[in-house]
């Protein structure tokens, strides 16, 4: 069989971009949301890190081997840690890209606001893209 396969119109090929755009704003914003959700508890600090390192670091030398690679485990979790709080992450950007596509993607995918706050996008975000706070795909709203 011959291939029939038509060449992608100028107007797909830009939609197709658009739609990857917006995926990868969405994706993201989510992915930060995530990474740096707050904890439970007390957040550490570079000092509290170097503090706790310290602490094992002087019990290093004369821990037990078990004990030893646990502890030398903790210091490379810890350390890891202490350079992902000096990496900080421009999320102002990323906020700014999600704000821009997030109606977008909403009303090609079926996303709705209520679905957004689920993930832990903020209201505060939505309010400020051009997402319309709905209640959903097959009720009907009233107008008076």
């Amino acid at each position: 069989m011959a291939d029939t396969a038509r060449p992608m119109s100028k107007e797909h090929k830009e939609a197709l971009a658009v739609g990857r755009a917006e995926a990868r704003a969405v994706r993201s914003y989510l992915d930060a949301l995530e990474k740096h959700r707050p904890k439970r508890g007390r957040k550490r600090t570079a000092a509290t890190i170097d503090a706790r390192v310290a602490l094992i670091d002087a019990e290093l030398g004369t821990a037990e081997s078990l004990r030893r690679l646990h502890l030398t485990q903790e210091r490379l979790d810890l350390e890891s840690e202490k350079e992902s709080l000096s990496a900080a992450v421009n999320l102002s950007k990323l906020e700014a890209d999600f704000i821009k596509h997030v109606a977008g993607y909403s009303t090609r995918k079926g996303i709705s606001y209520k679905a957004w706050r689920k993930v832990g996008v903020p209201a505060s975000v939505l309010a400020r893209s051009d997402l319309k706070r709905t209640r959903g795909p097959n009720t009907k709203t009233s107008e008076k």
